[in-house]
C-alpha cells in the first residue's frame, strides 16, 4: 500500500545528498511507491487540535546538484498524512522543542518517527549518559570549580555546549592552557544552559568508523561474524548486529 510520507527537514537544496540519511530514506520510499511530501520546520501551525502546514509533492533522484524537484505548495491537514519523519538538523533548542509538541496533536493518528515525546525526552548528549561505560569520562556541569576538579584529574579535556551540532564550538583544553580562563568566560556568556566536558582522547585523529549491521534472522551467527572480522580489518572501530529473531535449536 503506498503511503503519503511528509519529511521534515533543513530545506532540501541545502542537504549534501552523499551522506544525508534522510535523503536515504527518502530514496528508499520512493523506491517502494510512496508519495514524498517536503516542508520545513517553520511552516507548522497549530490551530486548537488541528495541524495544518504548507506541504510540496518532491521527486528527488541521486545526482550531485539535481537531486530534487518541488511541486505547488500546498496547505494541508497534517492528518491527511500517513508518516511524518523527523529530520531536521539540530540545535536541539526551543524551536525544535516546539514541533515536537505540535507534532504530538497528530501522533498516533499519523505516525510520527521518532515519537515526539521521546525526541523531547532524550536529548543525545544527555541520553548518551546512560551508557557512561561506553563513552570517555564525561561532566555535565557549567560550574567552574566542578570543571576544575575535573580538568585536575584528567588534564587534556574538550568543552562543548550541551545541544550543539556539527562540531560548532568544540574546544580542546590542555593542562596548562592559558585560554581555558576566556574559554570559560565565553562560554559562560554564551549558552545558559550546562555544558559537556569530557576527556581529551588522542585517537580521535584517527576518526570514529562504528557500524550497524542489521538481519532479519541469526541462526549460527558464522556470517554475521564473518562480516564483523572483516569490516574490523578495514578500519571499523566497532561493529554491532541488530536482528529480530533468533533460531533456537530444536
Amino acid at each position: 500500500m503506498a503511503l503519503k510520507v511528509a519529511v521534515q527537514m533543513d530545506h532540501i537544496s541545502t542537504i549534501n545528498i552523499a551522506g544525508d540519511s534522510a535523503f536515504a530514506m527518502m530514496l528508499e520510499a520512493q523506491a517502494r511507491g510512496h508519495a514524498l511530501y517536503h516542508y520545513t520546520p517553520d511552516r507548522l501551525a497549530l490551530r486548537g487540535d488541528e495541524v495544518f502546514c504548507a506541504l510540496e509533492p518532491v521527486e528527488i533522484r541521486d545526482e550531485k546538484g539535481n537531486h530534487f524537484t518541488l511541486g505547488e505548495r500546498t496547505r494541508m491537514d497534517m492528518r491527511e498524512m500517513d508518516v511524518v519523519l523527523m529530520r531536521q538538523d539540530p540545535p536541539f533548542d526551543l524551536s525544535y522543542i516546539a514541533a515536537t509538541h505540535i507534532l504530538e496533536k497528530i501522533h498516533p493518528e499519523t505516525l510520527v518517527v521518532n515519537d515526539p515525546g521521546e525526541v523531547r525526552n532524550a536529548p543525545e548528549k544527555l541520553f548518551v549518559t546512560d551508557f557512561a561505560d561506553l563513552m570517555p569520562p564525561t561532566l555535565i556541569t557549567k560550574d567552574r570549580a566542578e570543571i576544575d576538579l575535573f580538568r585536575e584529574e584528567y588534564g587534556d579535556i574538550v568543552m562543548k555546549p550541551l545541544f550543539g551540532h556539527g562540531g560548532a564550538a568544540v574546544f580542546r583544553i590542555t593542562r596548562d592552557d592559558l585560554n581555558y580562563g576566556s574559554l570559560y568566560d565565553f562560554f559562560d556568556a554564551t549558552f545558559r544552559e550546562p555544558w559537556v566536558i569530557q576527556q581529551f582522547l588522542p585517537n580521535v585523529k584517527h576518526g570514529d568508523k562504528r557500524i550497524l549491521l542489521v538481519d532479519d534472522v541469526l541462526t549460527t551467527g558464522a556470517t554475521a561474524a564473518a562480516c564483523a572480522r572483516a569490516l574490523r580489518r578495514a578500519g571499523a572501530k566497532a561493529v554491532d548486529v541488530l536482528v529480530f529473531a533468533r533460531a533456537t535449536k530444536t
